[in-house]
């Protein structure tokens, strides 16, 4: 990994932070939707935010 300074470390625990929201608030989006197409998209979105958090992760460590 390279070195990074404290403000990119601090933007990217920031973009850790938002992508673990993203992920929770699709997820119970899906759960509250009653239609079978926009709970699929919902989840689909999740997936996506939870990849990107895992991606993120792996980079810092």
């Amino acid at each position: 990994m390279a070195n990074l300074t404290t403000k990119e470390l601090s933007a990217l625990e920031d973009q850790l932070g938002l992508e673990r929201l993203l992920c929770c608030k699709y997820q119970d989006a899906a759960q509250q939707s009653c239609d079978g197409a926009l709970q699929a998209q919902f989840r689909s979105c999740a997936q996506q935010h939870k990849t990107n958090f895992t991606n993120l992760l792996s980079f810092l460590q």
